[in-house]
């Protein structure tokens, strides 16, 4: 997500502490939110499956390869 975007859902909700907001901008809000949290949870997969753990008998168990491609399907 771009600045100009996390910009724009800052000034709405300060707009929204002082004045308030119309309907088409509780539904601007609503979906800039929505992307907000959809990319702070793409890059948190992104840097969880960049996780290697070394095991006690010296392997390596790459964390991305053996659960990164299950489970993104939650909302």
């Amino acid at each position: 997500m771009d600045a100009e975007k996390i910009d724009r859902i800052n000034a709405l909700y300060h707009k929204s502490q002082s004045v308030g907001l119309t309907e088409e901008e509780k539904n601007e809000q609503a979906a800039l939110r929505k992307e907000y949290i959809e990319a702070v949870r793409r890059n948190l997969r992104g840097s969880l499956n960049n996780i290697s753990i070394k095991e006690k008998d010296g392997t390596i168990t790459d964390l991305g390869k053996k659960y990164g491609n299950v489970g993104h399907t939650e909302s």
